[in-house]
């Protein structure tokens, strides 16, 4: 329930500041704890319009690693199943409740199919800092292009 005490906390100090009174501020979360796929429907029906997975930090919680740690560095790959099932879930579950999802970390834009992956799970947007904006944006474009051409072949 701690997650949900949170949210209405968060809530109750927006309601009272008066920013959501016009009616166009979009609530978001961080998914940077697995649990949240968990709490998504209830984050939901609390206004919650998009999630932004944090996954620099969901990689180290999801592997119980440090990435700043020497001892323990080497074991931290965003890429690993585990991280990659989790991601998935929360896109997945995004989808259900009509919800926004994207990713922040620096995954998309290090490694190509990391990008493609998402885009095929149907990920709402990626964002990287901006010296690879243009490099992840041409993965990202390519990754659109194979995935639109295997479909029109019926690979899909």
């Amino acid at each position: 329930m701690f997650p949900i005490c949170e949210m209405r906390a968060c809530r109750k100090l927006i309601d009272a500041s008066g920013l959501a009174d016009d009616g166009h501020m979009q609530l978001w979360v961080m998914a940077e704890v697995p649990s949240v796929v968990t709490w998504l429907p209830e984050y939901a029906a609390m206004g919650v319009t998009g999630v932004s997975i944090g996954s620099n930090d969901l990689t180290q919680l999801v592997l119980g690693v440090d990435r700043d740690s020497e001892i323990l560095a080497g074991l931290y790959d965003e890429r690993d199943k585990a991280v990659l099932a989790t991601i998935k879930a929360i896109i997945d579950e995004c989808k259900r409740l009509r919800i926004t999802s994207s990713i922040c970390g620096q995954a998309p834009s290090v490694h190509p199919e990391y990008a493609e992956q998402l885009v095929r799970w149907g990920i709402d947007s990626v964002s990287v800092n901006p010296d690879v904006v243009d490099r992840t944006r041409h993965n990202i474009a390519a990754a659109e292009q194979r995935i639109l051409l295997e479909a029109a072949r019926g690979w899909a």
